[in-house]
């Protein structure tokens, strides 16, 4: 099985697109200065290169973790060895691969794991680290959301582009 490589970079900028569109004023970006105690002014100040390389790049991170928990494949994969011993696999995993190569490779299955990495992973996160630095459950409720549509988006990218 081969990594779609493109289906990687690309899935790896949803969580740019999102948080545009999420944290924009006219979304749910006023509430969320509100909440920080940030201005735009303060938010201006940044530098938005190192913030938005530094972000795809830990994003490509993410997409990998979920590619690893959406294509039930990669752990038929691992058990011989991992891609590079794939010529060298019995001829049991080379029919096993034939039946179920591409079994639950779709959009809509990528999507439920992503969800679920959402709501049981991302959200238990930000809701530790809010509730030890005292934010308000509408901080937490936002960047919640926020990963739990991008990680949504992203599993169903990863695992239905085949």
């Amino acid at each position: 099985m081969e990594m779609n490589w493109i289906a990687i970079f690309v899935s790896a900028l949803v969580t740019l697109i999102v948080g545009f569109i999420w944290y924009n004023p006219k979304v749910f970006g006023s509430i969320w200065m509100k909440e920080t105690g940030l201005t735009q002014e303060e938010l201006r100040k940044g530098n938005m290169l190192k913030i938005f390389g530094l972000t795809y790049i830990f994003s490509i991170f993410i997409v990998t973790v979920e590619m690893a928990l959406t294509i039930h494949q990669n752990g038929a994969v691992g058990m011989i060895g991992g891609p590079m011993k794939i010529n060298e696999a019995l001829p049991s995993f080379q029919a096993f691969m034939k039946d179920y190569g591409t079994a639950y490779r779709t959009f809509k299955h990528g999507a439920l794991h992503g969800f679920i990495s959402g709501l049981f992973f991302a959200f238990p996160i930000i809701a530790i680290n809010g509730l030890f630095e005292r934010k308000s459950w509408k901080y937490i409720f936002i960047h919640a959301g926020y990963w739990l549509l991008t990680l949504t988006i992203i599993g169903s990218l990863i695992c239905g582009w085949l």
